[in-house]
């Protein structure tokens, strides 16, 4: 072979390193793609410029064509995580997958999401609502004790912004520590008060009036207004709040937010506050009804609940 092929057959290989590189099946690709060049260059040099022996790039050669014992299990993984809208991790697709009669390691499914390509988005940042003291703030009553032993003990709330081209949509929901389930919300295009208190006011037909629950905030001037503290009131219900800058005090609806984003808002370029609107609402549908929690013991917030409240 002559110079001029010695250099192409350099090019060709070097063209993929950068994806090869960054797999950990980057060995076995390298070999098939090695395979694939075979027919214009000769081995020897495609093999100098991949760095690998010969002998590697034959064994996997051989293991290439073995039939792929893990090819179901792909397969059910795939069709998983693509009806969840790639928002599953590892570890629940294995709890979905055991539900519909699959028996598969956690470990297992990790391997082959990494060899399939796929994985869970990451957690994103939250609004501020915090504007210094606006009027009454009420004391830490869960100091980061969010469990709860049945529904409606402790709430949680805040307010989260969408940016949608030069609009912003501000989402306000309460969710029962009990469960994680979003028991109430309201969408709007402002941080206004009103929004909050119609949060509230949705709560009628949720709660016993003869029995307090704790809603917990971050001390965000909604959270100050009379308004909101008089709704809350109202309803029976007792106001707690964080720590001044503390977001751990709030983490259960902080990660709420985080996994709403990634799942949603992230996998998606939206044009409209008005589809944003849709597909919140049946994202929290979805979330309440179907997407399963690893600590509900795979079920889903609304089944957790009935669950429970059966046992008892």
């Amino acid at each position: 072979m002559g110079g001029a092929c010695f250099a192409e057959s350099r090019k060709c290989v070097l063209k993929k390193a950068v994806c090869l590189n960054s797999s950990r099946q980057r060995e076995r690709r390298k070999a098939e793609l090695i395979q694939e060049l075979r027919q214009s260059h000769a081995l020897s040099y495609l093999l100098v410029h991949a760095g690998m022996a010969r002998s590697t790039f034959y064994y996997h050669l051989k293991q290439s064509r073995k039939p792929d014992k893990h090819l179901e299990a792909k397969k059910d993984i795939l069709r998983v995580y693509h009806a969840h809208h790639g928002r599953m991790g590892y570890r629940r697709i294995k709890l979905e997958l055991r539900k519909q009669g699959r028996i598969i390691n956690h470990k297992t499914v990790l391997k082959l999401m990494q060899e399939l390509g796929i994985k869970s988005l990451v957690r994103a940042k939250k609004y501020r609502s915090y504007k210094g003291e606006q009027g009454k703030v009420a004391p830490n009553l869960l100091n980061q004790n969010f469990k709860a032993t049945l529904p409606d003990q402790k709430w949680a709330t805040d307010i989260t912004e969408f940016k949608v081209t030069d609009k912003k949509l501000y989402l306000s929901p309460i969710i029962d520590l009990f469960n994680g389930e979003v028991i109430s919300y309201t969408m709007t295009e402002s941080p206004r008060i009103k929004p909050v208190v119609d949060m509230v006011e949705q709560l009628e037909s949720r709660k016993p009036e003869d029995k307090p629950v704790i809603l917990h905030s971050d001390q965000g001037w909604h959270y100050q207004m009379l308004i909101y503290q008089e709704a809350l009131k109202r309803k029976n219900i007792i106001p707690s709040m964080s720590r001044k800058g503390n977001c751990l005090d709030n983490a259960v609806i902080e990660n709420f937010f985080g996994t709403l984003k990634c799942e949603l808002f992230y996998l998606r370029e939206y044009k409209s506050i008005s589809q944003l609107k849709k597909d919140i609402k049946e994202y929290i549908h979805y979330y309440n009804h179907t997407r399963i929690r690893l600590n509900l013991n795979g079920m889903s917030p609304i089944n957790y609940r009935i669950h429970s409240l059966n046992s008892t």
